[in-house]
């Protein structure tokens, strides 16, 4: 009705216009502006001075003003041979106010209601507002909230302004009170509904919030459904129709969808057609389909994308694959045809970098497996994107691909780059059930001057260990990418404050270390260290093996230089919460002749990751660790400060930090006349000792096996932020290699929370161990947790 009364009124202005005689105008007055400016009317006038004006011109003149939506009346008149344009100005918004959106971000309603023209400063047209009403009970429609209100009030303010308040009531979502599927025989609802974004009430919807009902929701479930038939060879498989009804209360949803589900096709022969630019032979090896197999939409589509992969990475960047299903329905076969359109072979003219206003150019296009000049490779830029993620300076990577104007075979690559902090001064404040409180401080550039470099100095300490270090570290010191660093470090441990055996380490270390790369996933480690460490023990309260050990190499303190060899693997596509790759390392370091106790320290570890649908992520770990003495020094055992501990919260849950393994009691007794170590009984039980239980020290041989299944909750959509896992753990340390027993190994299971959390890294586990021996009755602990705070 609003706009049929705009209609009646410029059509009455109109004819006003037409009315007027014919004449040539000497000058033009505008009347009725006070907001307004005469020479932004002026812009959109159609009439100039020393025209005639005619009735069609005073008509198109009155129509330009009506389109800038500036004014709500205009009216031409004659003074003379002066053109008198009278006008009414639209009021401005002086302000507008949204409240009761909760659903939709008000920043986001904002920006849509700055692009129709309401915001704050711009000019009042009711029309609009009447829009923007229909379009946000649209929007909220979408979301399954049909009862909601969405209620303009219109406040008018002196000089010509308003004040637009939007009071939105959006209720609450419709929920889903029954799905019905017609005419499917082959499958039951429960199998079809089985990816559904949609549900009925059950016990998980409280949170999974599967029962409301949404628009787009439904639509993609029906896409789903069509695409669980279309997989299992159903090529002519279709919805007939899908009907939502809303109760009168608009609080319930019923759905009725009727399928035909049609027969079951297979492939008789597949053709490709085209300029395929590649051997036929090699391009059918990407088609996942062969004669006489089910027809699958799916896999379908992946042989398109399969195909159009391989071609972007010979330069053919902007290749097209077309499927194209021929279905005979008395064979029930379909003949299938990929037509496959190349287009030209494209080259990269420059890349182009953008944001890094830090970090230097070179330190990006080192990372660069595309070159200017060379044929367009996709599977390179992807390779090159993840590498300038894993730098760490960069919160978000972008690498596009433009035309070169005029050229169809050139394309220039933009790279835009949000740059982080890639330096930081830190104070920490941290805890873990293990070291208890721990205070820190840093100084870290992981980018000097722009230059990829890094340095650090640190220092921490807890109630049991202190330690400082200072390293620094070129990546690029030859353009092929081999680096170097030092290290120097101090550290000193009195263990006998933890659950370990009760000695003190004071160590004093210097290294150099060089990277190599092998390939993009591979590289080398090269590491070359002097260190200095004096072992305290303490008779009567330190296990008397390890007094034993000091007395019989004759020295407290440990003098060594030692070389490490580390090979390293790397194919996770995320840092923080990877979802597939994994990572293969080996390390073997060497004490060599010369030091105090000469020994070969080995270290490997496979782990890998597997998405395997619905969102859930299968993770298997499993580690290594050896150690031996050798030359001179292979009459003695593995010197006990550099044993390997198993337990804990990054280890085998359920157990106390460092606590599996070989324990020993302090003290000696007398058996047989002879002076004998104590030994704990079956228990862990230490008679005659300082201490009456066993203390651990670690092994040797270390072995530990870790499954985690990382479960997708719908509270927890972001999984770089949290990740919830169900894990089995296995391990176990052994004095030597020969010790080792299966059936020794301890297991256990449980719950594992990780949270990047404001206050720092937080890991919480509830464990129970499935598998145990009685001596550890007390070292059992069910929760485990640490965290640490910067500030």
């Amino acid at each position: 009705m609003k706009r049929i009364a705009a209609l009646i009124l410029f059509a009455s202005l109109s004819s006003t216009a037409v009315a007027m005689e014919p004449f040539v105008v000497s000058d033009i007055r505008i009347d009725g502006l006070h907001r307004i400016s005469a020479g932004t009317v002026y812009t959109y006038l159609t009439i100039n001075k020393g025209q005639p004006l005619t009735a069609e011109e005073a008509q198109s003149a009155i129509r330009a003003l009506y389109q800038t939506k500036m004014f709500s009346d205009v009216t031409l008149d004659r003074d003379g041979n002066t053109l008198v344009i009278k006008v009414v100005e639209r009021p401005s918004i002086a302000k507008l106010n949204l409240r009761g959106n909760h659903d939709i971000k008000e920043e986001d309603l904002r920006k849509g209601l700055k692009s129709i023209g309401l915001a704050e400063g711009e000019t009042f047209d009711r029309l609009s507002l009447d829009r923007v009403q229909q379009e946000l009970i649209s929007q909220y429609y979408n979301r399954g909230k049909y009862n909601v209100g969405v209620i303009p009030h219109v406040t008018k303010l002196d000089r010509n302004r308003v004040a637009i308040d939007i009071e939105i009531r959006e209720g609450k979502v419709a929920k889903v009170r029954e799905i019905n599927i017609i005419g499917n025989h082959d499958f039951t609802d429960r199998q079809i509904r089985t990816g559904f974004k949609t549900d009925t009430a059950n016990l998980t919807s409280w949170y999974s919030k599967n029962d409301q009902y949404s628009r787009e929701k439904l639509s993609g479930d029906l896409k789903t459904l069509q695409s669980y038939y279309m997989d299992r060879g159903y090529a002519d498989f279709a919805l007939d129709s899908s009907q939502v009804t809303i109760s009168p209360d608009r609080r319930s949803a019923y759905i009725d969808t009727s399928v035909k589900e049609g027969e079951i096709y297979t492939v008789s022969d597949i053709h490709l057609l085209g300029q395929l630019r590649l051997p036929e032979k090699d391009m059918r090896r990407l088609v996942f389909l062969h004669n006489g197999d089910l027809f699958s939409r799916r896999a379908v589509e992946a042989s398109s994308d399969a195909m159009k992969a391989i071609l972007a990475n010979i330069g053919y960047a902007y290749a097209k694959v077309t499927p194209v299903p021929k279905l005979d329905h008395d064979k029930r076969t379909v003949d299938l045809t990929f037509y496959v359109e190349p287009g030209p072979r494209v080259y990269v003219r420059r890349i182009v970098f953008e944001g890094n206003t830090r970090t230097e150019d070179q330190v990006l296009r080192r990372q660069f497996r595309q070159l200017e000049g060379g044929y367009y490779n996709q599977l390179a830029i992807d390779r090159t994107k993840v590498r300038l993620q894993q730098l760490g300076f960069f919160k978000t990577v972008d690498i596009n691909k433009e035309r070169v104007n005029g050229v169809d075979d050139e394309v220039d690559l933009h790279v835009k780059v949000a740059e982080q902090s890639a330096g930081s001064l830190q104070f920490g404040v941290g805890y873990s059930q293990y070291a208890g409180i721990i205070i820190s401080a840093s100084v870290t550039q992981n980018n000097i001057m722009g230059t990829g470099d890094k340095f650090s100095i640190s220092a921490s300490k807890s109630y049991y260990y202190t330690n400082a270090n200072v390293s620094y570290y070129n990546p690029y010191v030859t353009e092929s990418g081999i680096g170097l660093g030092y290290n120097l470090a101090y550290s000193k441990s009195n263990y006998g404050d933890t659950y370990l055996a009760n000695f003190e380490t004071n160590m004093k270390s210097f290294s150099v270390n060089m990277g190599i790369p092998i390939t993009d996933w591979d590289g080398l480690n090269f590491s070359l260290g002097l260190s200095s460490n004096r072992i305290n023990t303490y008779d009567g309260y330190t296990p008397q093996v390890l007094t034993d050990y000091i007395n019989k190499i004759g020295k407290k303190t440990d003098h060594s230089w030692d070389g490490t060899v580390t090979w390293t693997r790397n194919t996770k596509n995320n840092y923080w919460a990877p979802t597939h790759g994994g990572q293969l390392q080996a390390s073997i370091t060497a004490a060599l002749p010369g030091s105090t106790v000469q020994y070969i320290k080995f270290f490997g570890e496979a782990n890998h990751y597997w998405p395997v649908g619905g969102g859930y992520v299968l993770y298997l770990d499993g580690q290594v660790g050896y150690g031996k003495t050798y030359g001179k020094d292979s009459k003695y055992d593995f010197p006990f400060w550099e044993n390997f501990y198993s337990g804990g919260v990054s280890d085998v849950r359920g157990f106390q930090q460092n606590t599996l393994g070989p324990r020993y009691c302090t003290g000696t007794t007398t058996v047989n006349g002879k002076t004998v170590p104590v030994t704990p009984n079956h228990d862990g039980y230490c008679a005659n000792s300082y201490y009456d239980y066993a203390q651990p020290i670690g092994g040797a041989f270390k072995v530990l096996g870790s499954a985690q299944l990382f479960l997708p909750l719908p509270f927890l959509k972001d999984i770089n932020t949290a990740r919830v896992a169900w894990f089995v753990d296995t391990g176990n340390a052994y004095a030597t290699v020969q010790d080792f027993n299966v059936n020794t190994l301890r297991v256990s299971t449980g719950i594992s929370l990780q949270w990047q959390a404001p206050i720092g890294p937080l890991v919480i586990s509830f464990a129970v161990p499935v598998r145990e021996q009685a001596s550890d009755k007390r070292y059992k602990e069910q929760i485990q947790f640490t965290f640490g705070s910067q500030f």
